[in-house]
């Protein structure tokens, strides 16, 4: 099996759930507050090794308390940490999030050390990055290093991958061609395109007008209508698996550590669109993001059961 490459994000989920937001100047007794790790390039990463695969992460984390326990997190969860630096006199990324009774959210995201991964960062990863088999990026760090990291795959004959969340309009289309796949989910590619994607019609639309523009492969996540994707060639829908979901947080990064896992062993894209819909759908039927991620025998469990086997 071939190594993966995430080089992104990480933060440190803050969740307090409360009865009622505070007024200005009151103070308010909130009756629970859980911490979990998260962002999407560390989502990733571990939902990749928790199934098996080789996986290192380029990322930065500030020099607080978060920082240890954010790099600690991903090698317990067997991730390569040689390329998680300490960014001095930086927070680490956070995300403060407020949850109301009636489970509706209001989240803060300070992207912190993030945005201080640089293209100089992962050109000294450059010796480890030549032995991977797939780089996978997201858009919550600085643009010109996810540039500079699409160049140097075209450059290293390495291919990669991105995931364009949060999504930005204006993508500069000359460097995003040199993808090998682009992996956004509906709402990511209504925002790069500026086209409808109420349909599955829609999507396809929208997915192939950025084949037009050159980009080899666009794989859309929809949610509990699959995953579509559209090259020159080919369009290949997978459907999801009929579960009863409970929480989708983290649902589309562990659809994309999944199928890097197995496009870096098996090479087959549609393979690996099913293997990560699964996996993805079976996210959904426990809380939380990283917590929700089963490993490679957990996962096994969950395909015999959809299969009817006892």
């Amino acid at each position: 099996m071939g190594k993966i490459a995430v080089i992104g994000s990480n933060m440190v989920d803050l969740v307090t759930y409360i009865d009622r937001m505070p007024k200005t100047g009151e103070t308010l007794e909130a009756p629970q507050f859980d911490m979990g790790f998260g962002g999407k390039g560390a989502n990733q990463a571990v939902a990749a090794a928790r199934l098996g695969a080789d996986v290192m992460m380029v990322t930065k984390v500030g020099d607080d308390m978060f920082g240890p326990a954010t790099r600690q997190n991903l090698a317990d969860n067997g991730v390569d940490v040689q390329y998680v630096e300490s960014q001095p006199g930086t927070s680490s990324g956070v995300a403060p999030i407020f949850v109301d009774p009636s489970s509706n959210n209001s989240i803060l995201i300070i992207k912190g050390a993030n945005l201080h991964l640089t293209p100089a960062d992962v050109d000294r990863a450059l010796p480890a990055l030549r032995q991977c088999s797939l780089i996978v990026m997201q858009l919550e760090i600085a643009l010109d290093t996810v540039y500079h990291v699409i160049e140097l795959g075209e450059k290293e004959g390495i291919p990669v991958l991105l995931n364009p969340a949060p999504a930005v309009s204006g993508l500069d289309m000359e460097k995003i061609r040199k993808l090998t796949l682009f992996v956004p989910n509906e709402t990511e590619l209504e925002i790069v395109t500026g086209m409808p994607v109420t349909t599955v019609d829609q999507i396809q639309t929208a997915a192939q007008s950025l084949v037009d523009q050159g980009i080899q492969a666009v794989m859309v996540t929809m949610g509990e209508k699959g995953s579509l994707l559209v090259t020159r060639d080919n369009i290949h829908q997978v459907p999801c698996p009929n579960i009863s979901a409970k929480d989708t947080t983290g649902a589309g990064d562990a659809y994309i550590g999944c199928f890097a896992r197995y496009y870096v062993e098996i090479q087959d894209l549609h393979e690996s669109m099913a293997q990560a819909s699964a996996y993805a759908s079976m996210s959904t039927m426990k809380p939380g993001t990283q917590k929700s991620y089963a490993d490679a025998d957990g996962f096994a469990a969950f395909k015999k059961d959809l299969a009817g086997e006892k």
